[in-house]
């Protein structure tokens, strides 16, 4: 249940907060941390929400420490997460780099993700998705019934480049496998986050 809100909901649509030994709220963003806990709907503002109607000692029925920024700390965490599912991704084999591999993985049909960076530039953006598209088009065309493929805009190029050992990654694409398919998931729990 949604400490804000009082709805209930699934967890995928929820995030978790612990209480620390010296009695701060941490984002755990797994869910896996022992001792109390509280649920918001998984969301910047929800969690900025929260945090300004004093959700967290309401909920826990004590009294709390809030960091100054919990919705930032957040996010940041939710990328880190992301960031540390990418990397796992690559060393299994899991992703390419560069426009010229990615397009090559759409065109074969192996990609489970498109991911770009925020500072792309707008043409090879286009170039890109132009490409996920086409190949769409023609694999419906064919009868096929292809899974939708998810396009990520969620980190720089130097956050990118950053986690995969790569300057500057511009454009990446998830491949099929478990490893992507969890670095999938992460993604999709950040773009909601920041989302709402």
């Amino acid at each position: 249940m949604c400490a804000l809100t009082r709805e209930v909901k699934p967890v995928a649509d929820l995030i978790r907060f612990a209480v620390s030994p010296d009695d701060e709220v941490v984002p755990d963003t797994d869910a896996r941390a022992e001792g109390r806990g509280v649920w918001i709907t998984l969301g910047y503002r929800q969690v900025a929400e929260a945090q300004k109607k004093k959700a967290f000692a309401r909920s826990l029925k004590s009294e709390v420490k809030v960091p100054e920024d919990l919705a930032g700390l957040t996010r940041r965490r939710l990328e880190e997460r992301y960031l540390s599912a990418l990397s796992l991704a690559r060393k299994a084999g899991q992703l390419v780099t560069g426009a010229t591999k990615v397009k090559a993985a759409i065109e074969g049909g192996e990609i489970s993700a498109l991911l770009t960076a925020t500072d792309a530039a707008e043409d090879g953006r286009n170039k890109l998705l132009g490409s996920l598209k086409g190949y769409t088009k023609a694999a419906e065309e064919a009868g096929l019934n292809p899974a939708e493929t998810p396009h990520f805009e969620l980190l720089d190029s130097g956050q990118m480049g950053l986690a995969l050992g790569i300057e500057n990654v511009i454009h990446a694409a998830l491949t099929k496998g478990g490893a992507a398919q969890a670095a999938v998931k992460r993604a999709e729990r950040l773009a909601r986050y920041i989302a709402n």
